[in-house]
């Protein structure tokens, strides 16, 4: 499905069959609504599913200039608005973490619970120059210059290896994602900075790291649970992308903090 969003042609999946609570999905950087695949089919059957592709990523359109996570964050809002969704537990990885904290601190009363992946509440001042240089690159180069390095960060050895098919069909994505989506995400992601605002949230939270995440530490996500009170911390033996890689403790994990949070 498609719909126009704050001047983005936005692509999303909803799967409203179940008549229960709102459960929203938001990916990776270089991803799109299909790392959520498995646990939409897991969930749908209990919650109104809906997942979406981020500007510039998937089948949502590039922006025509650049964006903050504050537009992001309007982005999801516009979204859940067009299908008549005022609240929602909300879920996200990684940037789609970055996304859902952001969201939580502009719509609180829209969101049910939290759960973040993988994912950290600020980039510091030493990685701004990172992420400038990866926007250029891509710029110039494509995001297969960054497909093999990408995936070592994304997965440990051991699932590459064992569960080459689902890397693959995640790396696919990545080396599909637009060149300039990708690079407008990387200058936002260069300057996103909501730590400070954290202890502002009320709702249940849960956040789960990757015990071998290079790209974003342990110890960065369990800061994030650290900043807001009462939030629940939990490790999986994954890389980056954990709820891909420790999928069925990942779903346990949730289905459970989800029927804790109703």
């Amino acid at each position: 499905m498609q719909v126009s969003v704050n001047g983005i042609d936005m692509h999303y999946v909803l799967d409203a069959r179940s008549g229960g609570p709102s459960l929203t999905f938001v990916h990776q950087l270089g991803g799109d609504l299909t790392v959520w695949d498995a646990l939409a089919g897991h969930f749908r059957h209990r919650y109104n599913v809906l997942r979406y592709d981020v500007r510039g990523h998937g089948a949502s359109a590039v922006s025509h200039e650049a964006f903050g996570f504050a537009q992001l964050a309007a982005d999801l809002g516009a979204i859940l608005d067009a299908n008549g969704v005022t609240t929602t537990h909300l879920v996200g990885v990684s940037m789609g973490g970055m996304i859902a904290q952001q969201f939580a601190i502009e719509y609180p009363s829209r969101v049910l619970s939290l759960t973040l992946c993988d994912t950290s509440s600020r980039t510091p001042h030493e990685a701004h120059t990172m992420w400038t240089g990866r926007a250029a690159l891509v710029r110039r180069e494509g995001t297969a210059v960054l497909a093999s390095a990408t995936m070592e960060r994304w997965f440990t050895p051991d699932f590459r290896r064992m569960h080459g098919e689902t890397v693959e069909q995640i790396c696919d994505v990545l080396l599909r994602t637009a060149s300039e989506g990708y690079a407008m995400a990387c200058e936002a992601l260069r300057e996103f900075d909501v730590h400070e605002r954290l202890a502002q949230l009320r709702m249940p939270v849960l956040a789960v790291a990757g015990r071998y995440d290079s790209g974003t530490p342990v110890a960065l996500t369990q800061a994030v649970a650290e900043a807001i009170a009462g939030a629940r911390f939990e490790i999986l033996d994954a890389a980056h992308l954990a709820p891909v890689e420790e999928s069925h403790r990942f779903t346990a994990l949730l289905e459970t903090f989800l029927r804790q949070s109703v």
